[in-house]
């Protein structure tokens, strides 16, 4: 598979690429689930978050395309995500369970129209240059030689950690060092939502804390709140902000990961999900971290939660990898970050 400069890739004859619907999303599920069985060992998508992405909160910043053969089955799915200016995330899906020729063909076709996609999502972001940002199981080869043959370069790889919640979790935080405080967000006494206030601190912070981190893009308070807010697993009463000696100092944004079922379709224990977690550099060495990993835990804990799930960087610049070890947290699986820049411009 190569991309060709002057003719674009075609499906074979009979089959179609449309945008999916609401009435599509089982047969976007199921192809998904495959994938992650296939390529990861074991699945874990579910129909609310899919649906999320392709009809919920997340549409209005995803473009979707779902490729079926001549005989109706869903083969393909082409997902691209205006995540920040100049970075678009790539999610391209091929059904596993079909002769590897048409595979390829299809992967060819999906991966020119994500470029495609993102061509366009850079030109209303007044770019010349995006930037194009896709994942891939560690151990998917198929995936890999595809993303290489499109001009991807494979540059992270990401550990996929989780903690068991154990008895007396419920006391994790204990005693915090002297000037560090920890606390939910603070919420109106109106309408129950956060404080803008507390809400643009979480924000501050998380952005400074990844500044110096790998391919960090600056996403606007709006962006950020938008983006948080899509996800199925959000809940206000899941963030938390660190302030040391009365100043915002770091913050932590978890999820709840409920309804999920295991590949028999057994039904498998709730667990958390931290998706941020950040410590502004001048409150670095206070034990701020670890107290807000405590937190969740503490949280997790005590809402029945059977563990706590995160990701981090393979080569975090501040070993965060050895804090989570070192709190309890196994390495599941491993995940790559593939990208490719595409002149918007000349297009």
């Amino acid at each position: 598979m190569s991309e060709s400069p002057t003719t674009s890739p075609t499906l074979p004859d009979g089959w179609t690429s449309v945008e999916p619907t609401e009435a599509d999303i089982p047969d976007l599920v199921t192809l998904l689930r495959l994938h992650e069985e296939e390529a990861r060992g074991f699945p874990g998508a579910d129909s609310e978050n899919v649906a999320a992405e392709v009809t919920g909160r997340g549409a209005r910043t995803h473009t979707h395309l779902l490729v079926r053969d001549d005989q109706g089955k869903a083969r393909a799915w082409i997902s691209c995500h205006d995540r920040a200016k100049g970075r678009v995330l790539v999610g391209i899906t091929v059904d596993h369970h079909f002769d590897p020729e048409l595979a390829d063909m299809t992967a060819e076709f999906s991966f020119a129209k994500a470029k495609e996609y993102s061509i366009q999502i850079g030109a209303e972001r007044g770019l010349e240059v995006t930037q194009m940002d896709s994942g891939a199981f560690k151990e998917d080869k198929r995936q890999a030689r595809w993303l290489t043959e499109t001009g991807f370069e494979n540059v992270r790889e990401w550990w996929q950690m989780s903690r068991p919640t154990e008895p007396g979790d419920e006391n994790a935080v204990g005693t915090l060092r002297e000037g560090v405080e920890i606390r939910r967000v603070e919420r109106n006494d109106t309408d129950k939502l956060p404080t803008e206030r507390d809400l643009r601190d979480v924000h501050y912070v998380l952005e400074e804390s990844f500044a110096d981190h790998f391919n960090s893009y600056r996403e606007t308070f709006e962006e950020f709140l938008g983006r948080l807010r899509e996800d199925p697993g959000h809940r206000w009463d899941h963030w938390w902000l660190a302030t040391v000696d009365g100043k915002p100092a770091g913050a932590v944004v978890a999820a709840a990961l409920t309804g999920r079922v295991d590949s028999a379709g057994n039904p498998k224990a709730d667990a958390s999900y931290v998706d941020y977690i950040g410590v502004h550099k001048r409150a670095r060495g206070r034990g701020v971290a670890k107290a807000l990993l405590n937190t969740v835990i503490a949280d997790a804990a005590e809402r029945g939660r059977g563990s706590v799930a995160l990701e981090v960087d393979a080569d975090s610049p501040t070993g965060a990898d050895g804090l989570y070890t070192s709190m309890g947290w196994k390495t599941s699986y491993i995940t790559q970050s593939w990208h490719k820049d595409v002149n918007v411009s000349a297009s």
